[in-house]
């Protein structure tokens, strides 16, 4: 399975206790149901959505939560996360936001309209993000005169390394980043909390897509491309 960054909301150790067997996602959601009123079942939360959250599943079970939970510190910052995957789901027009590139001059997402967008978020110090790089290299250079783009917003820190990066791996497209790390503007307002992640928009900004990568990617905008 490919392993993915995931950037876990409350700032816990990433192992906490060793599991005697792997938990499903049912049965995350079955200690949810079972602890409403317990500030843990925020985490069991996240780990319900893992890498593609699906906001109407994730509020239904925060629904169910106790309101001590809810009026947590916690609870609030999972609700201001559900609130931003409410704006992204696949049919609803793309959150605008402004972000500088690596000379420091801004970017608008309205730039790209009238095109076939792809935000590709990642950061030179993800390991699967790296090894990605090639397939989406392979992707644009396909693609790019067919009415695409591509618009990568990095989670470094360090504006080097993030630089470094993008010529080391030949990404040959425009990208921009507020070097915040997970505290990404852009990334919190899609609430991205792992990576590599991408959203794809259509010329009209709206979302078509979420988190397709190598061939379904390919295949969806040979879809859209014709």
């Amino acid at each position: 399975m490919k392993k993915i960054f995931l950037y876990f909301l409350f700032c816990l150790p990433l192992l906490v206790f060793a599991q005697k067997k792997e938990l499903t996602k049912a049965d995350y959601i079955a200690r949810v149901k079972a602890n409403p009123d317990s500030v843990s079942s925020l985490i069991d939360l996240r780990r319900v959505g893992g890498y593609t959250p699906e906001y109407t599943e994730l509020q239904n079970l925060y629904n169910t939560l106790g309101k001590k939970v809810k009026n947590s510190k916690d609870g609030k910052e999972f609700k201001a996360y559900l609130e931003a995957l409410s704006t992204v789901e696949i049919g609803k027009q793309a959150p605008a936001f402004t972000q500088n590139d690596t000379s420091g001059n801004p970017v608008n997402l309205s730039d790209f309209r009238g095109q076939y967008v792809l935000l590709d978020f990642w950061a030179s110090w993800c390991p699967d993000c790296r090894v990605e790089s090639p397939d989406l290299v392979k992707t644009y250079a396909a693609f790019k005169d067919k009415n695409f783009e591509i618009l990568g917003i990095s989670f470094d820190r360090d504006r080097n390394s993030w630089i470094k990066a993008i010529h080391t791996d030949q990404l040959h497209w425009k990208h921009v980043s507020d070097l915040q790390r997970w505290q990404n503007n852009v990334g919190t307002l899609y609430g991205v909390k792992s990576i590599p992640q991408n959203v794809l928009i259509d010329p009209t900004g709206k979302i078509i897509a979420r988190n397709l990568h190598g061939d379904d990617l390919n295949n969806k905008l040979k879809e859209v491309l014709k």
